[in-house]
C-alpha cells in the first residue's frame, strides 16, 4: 500500500510540474540514499546528465509557467511531458526502498509496464485539472493570478514530492487539499474578474 501511496504522490506532483519528482527521485537515489534507492533499472535518473538536463528543463518550466497566455502554451506543450514523468516517477519508486517502505512492490514485478501506465494516468489527470482551471483563473483576475498560482503549484509539488518519498501515508491528505484549492479557484472564477465574494454571495442570495 505504501509502494502505492509514494507513485501516487510522486505522478501527482508531475501532473504539476514535471521535472520537480523527476530531480528529487534522482538526487536522492543519487546523494540520500537512506530516502530512496532505485532499483537498477532505474538508475539512469540519477545519472549526472540526467540531473543536470531535468534541473535546466525545471528553471525553463518555473518561469514559463508564471508568465500570462505562456502559461497556457507551456501547458499544452507539457500534455506529454507530464504524463511520461508521471509513470517514470511511479514506475521507478513503486518498486524502489524507501525510507517509508523498506519492501518493493512485489506484485508488480511481472508486469513493469502497469505502475508507469498507471502514473502516466495520475500525471494526466492532475495535468489536465490544471490546465482546465488555468484559464478561469487568469481571467477572473486579469492574468494576475498566474504567478501567483503557478509558485503554488510549485510548492504543492514540493510538498507532495516529499510526503511521497518521507511520509507517504499523507498523500491522500495532500490530494485532498489540492481537491479543495482546486474547487476554491473554479468557484472564484465563476464570480467573475472583479466581483468581491460577499457582493457576489448577496447577489445570489
Amino acid at each position: 500500500m505504501l509502494e502505492l501511496l509514494t507513485g501516487s504522490g510522486l505522478a501527482a506532483a508531475a501532473g504539476m510540474n514535471a521535472y520537480i519528482p523527476l530531480l528529487a527521485v534522482g538526487v536522492a537515489n543519487r546523494f540520500l540514499p537512506q530516502l530512496m534507492q532505485l532499483p537498477e533499472g532505474w538508475a539512469w535518473l540519477s545519472n549526472e546528465w540526467v540531473l543536470g538536463i531535468v534541473a535546466v528543463l525545471l528553471v525553463v518550466e518555473v518561469v514559463a509557467d508564471k508568465i500570462p497566455a505562456v502559461d497556457t502554451v507551456n501547458d499544452v506543450l507539457q500534455t506529454v511531458v507530464r504524463p511520461t514523468a508521471g509513470g517514470l516517477v511511479f514506475g521507478s519508486s513503486s518498486t524502489a526502498s524507501t525510507m517509508a517502505v523498506t519492501d518493493p512492490a512485489a506484485f508488480f514485478a511481472s508486469n513493469q509496464w502497469v505502475p508507469i501506465v498507471v502514473g502516466a494516468v495520475i500525471a494526466l489527470v492532475v495535468h489536465g485539472t490544471k490546465m482546465a482551471v488555468r484559464p478561469i483563473a487568469n481571467v477572473a483576475t486579469g492574468g494576475t493570478a498566474a504567478p501567483v498560482i503557478s509558485t503554488f503549484e510549485d510548492v504543492g509539488a514540493v510538498g507532495m514530492t516529499v510526503l511521497a518519498i518521507v511520509m507517504p501515508v499523507l498523500v491522500v491528505v495532500g490530494i485532498l487539499v489540492l481537491v479543495a484549492i482546486v474547487v476554491a479557484i473554479v468557484r472564484r472564477g465563476r464570480r467573475g474578474p472583479g466581483i468581491p465574494l460577499d457582493r457576489a454571495d448577496g447577489a445570489a442570495a
